[in-house]
């Protein structure tokens, strides 16, 4: 009975279906405990060594589905310390344990406030504390480590950021661009995890493109996971808007939005996500525009584009902005038959450029002429 069981609810050779399978993960829980110290020695007052510590240590190729996989019960215990003994006085220190994460990593405690950023390879973060040793202080017995639960949430490091709502061409123009493969189909909401693309030039630069899953309206109040997308966006250098020139329409029981009104919404949405992403180099990208009337309707409504403010009476007040994200360039494309991709790459170029010389400081003429200043006798 039991093989006949097996037989019909595992037939052999028969695969997973996909979406049982595991996904991309950007956040994951870890129950983390810092080793016990070791027990002292009283009669001679010998002193347990200090229980090991858990760190985070940040690497660049690694993922958290890793981390998940190297830790499945989702615990993470350092070695305790050893306890003192006649032959060692001194117990040694127990082990660490040392957690890779991918870089990108922000720790949050279980009252959700930040105690840690790994934005850089290589930069370490202590998790928990071992417990000291026993000793004269608490009686020679050793302490337990520090334990807690923290949440590792991972917000993608790359140059531009693809931000849209759903079925607007956002997977096709990384396509296009890059040689990343993303799903791509004719319905909303193809995009369901993030996807890297890396965009590669003549003179070998290359620049990183995160293409987000599709918003929605209210994804600012975290409707449709709308939290878990835009965290994303927080750590791109520039964001390129893409839209569909003929507007958007999520479902018969929405309204449905044209192009310009898309263009307001997706600013509303970034806005009351956090505002000061308005203030970030940003490309407006009008997609389809290889469909019949698509050239009329662009050039219809390509003056407002540039000056959005003017637009603003007739936009509706659910998706009004009360601050207009800025656009350093708004391209006309059409990423399924690959028109304007050239444009669009070279200005994502010259936008990232313009940004990096923006920020780039001015050298102090005072400090740089005393630190050349001539010490010494002169020769005259």
């Amino acid at each position: 009975m039991v093989f006949l069981t097996r037989k019909l609810l595992f037939p052999a050779g028969k695969s997973v279906r996909k979406h049982l399978r595991s996904h991309f993960l950007d956040s994951l829980r870890l129950t983390v405990t810092g080793g016990h110290g070791g027990s002292g020695f009283p009669k001679i007052g010998g002193v347990g060594g200090q229980g090991g510590c858990v760190y985070f240590v940040a690497k660049e190729g690694c993922s958290l589905k890793r981390v998940s996989k190297d830790y499945s019960t989702k615990r993470v215990k350092a070695a305790p310390g050893e306890d003192s003994s006649k032959i060692r006085l001194l117990g040694r220190r127990g082990k660490d344990e040392q957690v890779t994460v991918p870089v990108g990593i922000t720790v949050i405690d279980d009252t959700g406030r930040t105690i840690g950023e790994l934005n850089e390879d290589g930069k370490t973060f202590k998790a928990a504390g071992g417990g000291p040793g026993g000793c004269s202080g608490n009686s020679f017995i050793g302490q337990p480590g520090q334990s807690r639960t923290l949440t590792l949430d991972l917000k993608l490091i790359a140059d531009a950021g693809l931000v849209g709502f759903p079925n607007a061409g956002k997977s096709t123009f990384l396509k296009a661009i890059s040689k990343a493969s993303p799903k791509i189909a004719s319905y909303p909401f193809t995009t369901i995890k993030p996807q890297l693309g890396i965009v590669d030039y003549t003179d070998f630069r290359q620049i990183s493109v995160a293409d987000l899953p599709g918003l929605i309206e209210g994804a600012h109040a975290n409707i449709g996971m709308g939290h878990k997308f835009l965290k994303h966006v927080e750590r791109t250098r520039i964001l390129i808007l893409i839209v569909d020139i003929f507007g958007f329409q999520l479902s018969p029981q929405h309204m449905r939005r044209n192009c310009l009104e898309n263009v307001y919404a997706l600013n509303r949405e970034l806005e009351l996500y956090d505002s000061t992403l308005l203030d970030k180099p940003s490309i407006l990208l009008v997609n389809k525009t290889d469909l019949d009337g698509a050239t009329q309707e662009f050039d219809r409504i390509k003056s407002q584009l540039h000056r959005l403010e003017q637009g603003l009476e007739g936009c509706p007040e659910e998706i009004r902005p009360e601050k207009l994200i800025e656009f350093e360039r708004i391209l006309p494309i059409s990423a399924r038959e690959r028109i304007g991709i050239e444009k669009v790459t070279s200005a994502i170029r010259e936008v990232l450029d313009e940004a990096a010389e923006e920020n780039l400081k001015e050298p102090d003429v005072e400090i740089l002429a005393r630190k050349n200043r001539e010490f010494g006798p002169k020769v005259v």
